[in-house]
């Protein structure tokens, strides 16, 4: 989210850092030796970590995000199936940004949640830490996968699929509200479900597929667990000092991420521009200031986008915006970063900011959707019977 996504280890993003980060990516052998002996590695004191009061805090954190998580879409994904009126193109992509959420919440928090505790009940870091790789050399002819393999071989990789599913489903929720706003008259013929369904799925395939592209055009790449972040971030193995030559691989992350959050807020200014300009002849055509004759040209009455239609484009606005938020912070930290920050908290702050977001949608829909909160009321109350000789 310039160098790296937010799994990917971004102090190593650069040759200067390796020799200066205290979060440093593969141990010499001496330390491997060490580690290989039994003998425990000894955590870094940060803020996050350092003592047993801070680790129990960020496992109580962690174990109360995924239960929000966890929780917020799984009640979304049953409100938006078992409702009639959301099945539609918007209700669709609602359901693949709920499911890319809820995935975080059921597989990748819980593992940073099952590492900490083990890291507090051992004091011994299991193979999957930070530093516990074996070296380059003896794993070239793996294709750079250590052995055994390591759980964070399919987390790291799951959650950067999943959020780059979460800016792509953004994104075409925005473009489909912009149709409706746009061209409110070929909405029905332009944006079908069949389209959307074929869209979702494309996707979670160039997501996923993205997200294992430095494991499967690169042999110098693995995942290890981060201790600054908390996460299974992407690792380069390095060669002496010395990053591989193909660690520009990572690039793709960033260009990514970029390009379809500025298409997004480009199409959300389109939207919010045409909104805008219809609001205003509704106030001039109600003031009497402006004709609504001219053979259905002139004030445009017909071809404006219904109430439901602004209400919903303005509420994948707030979506928009509370990503771009909970993604700032990443941005941060990469910059910091490359002019030779180490950020070991911030790292921390950031990337959990991120994960935070994929309980915040389910907020915003009981704030802004008037239909949602019905559905979640019939959800709870369905099992109450109605008074005696009252219809349903």
């Amino acid at each position: 989210m310039t160098a790296l996504i937010p799994n990917t280890s971004v102090p190593g993003s650069t040759a200067v850092l390796l020799a200066t980060t205290d979060c440093p990516f593969n141990l010499t052998a001496a330390t491997q030796a060490e580690l290989g002996s039994g003998r425990s590695l000894a955590p870094l004191c940060t803020v996050c970590c350092c003592g047993f009061l801070n680790r129990t805090l960020t496992v109580v954190f962690m174990v109360s995000l995924a239960f929000a998580i966890v929780v917020g879409n799984v009640v979304t994904l049953t409100v938006f199936v078992q409702t009639r009126q959301s099945r539609t193109p918007q209700g669709y992509l609602k359901v693949s940004l709920a499911i890319a959420d809820m995935m975080v919440g059921v597989l990748v928090v819980p593992f940073s949640v099952y590492t900490e505790i083990s890291l507090m009940v051992t004091s011994t870091p299991p193979i999957w830490y930070q530093g516990s790789s074996t070296s380059p050399a003896s794993t070239s002819s793996l294709g750079g996968l250590v052995s055994p393999w390591q759980p964070c071989m399919l987390i790291g990789p799951v959650f950067a699929g999943c959020t780059f599913v979460s800016i792509s489903t953004i994104f075409l929720m925005t473009v489909e509200r912009s149709v409706a706003i746009l061209r409110p008259l070929h909405k029905d013929a332009l944006v079908t479900r069949r389209r959307t369904l074929l869209l979702i799925l494309l996707s979670w395939a160039a997501s996923f597929l993205l997200a294992l592209a430095p494991l499967i055009f690169s042999s110098n790449f693995t995942l290890e667990y981060n201790e600054c972040s908390r996460m299974c971030n992407y690792t380069p193995l390095l060669f002496g000092s010395q990053l591989p030559p193909d660690a520009n691989i990572l690039l793709l992350f960033p260009a990514f991420d970029f390009t379809l959050l500025g298409g997004t807020l480009a199409v959300n200014i389109m939207s919010f521009t045409s909104i805008r300009r219809y609001s205003r002849k509704r106030k001039l055509l109600s003031e009497g200031s402006l004709s609504d004759g001219g053979g259905g040209g002139g004030g445009g009455c017909s071809h404006r986008p219904s109430f439901s239609d602004i209400k919903a484009a303005k509420t994948i606005g707030i979506l928009t915006f509370a990503f771009t938020a909970s993604f700032s912070p990443i941005a941060v930290f990469v910059l910091g970063s490359v002019v030779g920050y180490t950020w070991c908290n911030f790292s921390f702050i950031a990337f959990w900011i991120l994960t935070g977001n994929s309980c915040c949608n389910v907020i915003i829909y009981s704030v802004r959707d008037h239909r949602f909160r019905k559905g979640v009321t019939l959800l709870f109350l369905r099992d109450q019977s109605p008074p005696h000789g009252e219809k349903t």
